[in-house]
C-alpha cells in the first residue's frame, strides 16, 4: 500500500482531547481535514505523525505543548483600564474578544478577569500549555 510522505496532500478524520478526556475539536460530522504534510498547515506534533501512514490506518498521537500551541507566555497577558473598553463589550471571564495590534492586525484574546478598574486579557492560544491527544484516521492520500 502507499504510505504518506512529506509533500503529499492528505485527508484525515480526527478527534482531539485534553488530559481530562474533554474533546476540544473533532472532524466528526464534517468533511475530513485536508492539508499538505510537512507544510506547517497544522500543529507540528500532529504533522510529524502522518508520514508512513496508509489509507484506513488509525493511530493515537500525544502532542506535548511544545509541538502544539506552545507553552503559556506570561507576557501575552495585558491589563487594560476598564474605561478604555466600551460598555457594550462583554468582559465576563472566558469571553473571547478581538483586539487590534499597534500594526493593525487583529488578534484573538480571552478575558481573564475584570473589575471596575481594569480588564485582564490573555492573548495565549486557549490550548497553549496543554498536552493534546489526537485519535486520527487517514482517509485519503493525494500523492505529491
Amino acid at each position: 500500500m502507499t504510505q504518506v510522505k512529506p509533500g503529499d496532500v492528505v485527508r484525515i478524520h480526527y478527534t482531539g482531547t485534553l488530559d481530562s478526556g474533554e474533546t476540544f475539536d473533532s472532524s466528526q460530522g464534517r468533511d475530513p481535514l485536508e492539508f499538505t504534510v510537512g507544510s506547517g498547515q497544522i500543529i507540528p506534533g500532529l504533522d510529524k505523525a502522518i508520514p508512513g501512514m496508509e489509507v484506513g490506518q488509525q493511530k493515537t498521537v500525544e502532542v506535548p505543548c511544545e509541538e502544539g500551541y506552545g507553552a503559556v507566555d506570561p507576557n501575552a497577558r495585558q491589563s487594560v483600564p476598564r474605561a478604555q473598553v466600551p460598555d457594550n463589550i462583554p468582559v465576563d471571564p472566558g469571553t473571547q474578544l478581538q483586539m487590534k495590534t499597534p500594526s493593525g492586525q487583529t488578534m484573538p484574546v480571552t478575558v481573564v478577569s475584570s473589575d471596575e478598574n481594569e480588564v485582564v486579557l490573555d492573548a495565549n492560544h486557549p490550548l497553549a500549555g496543554k498536552t493534546l491527544t489526537f485519535a486520527i484516521e487517514l482517509v485519503e492520500i493525494k500523492a505529491a
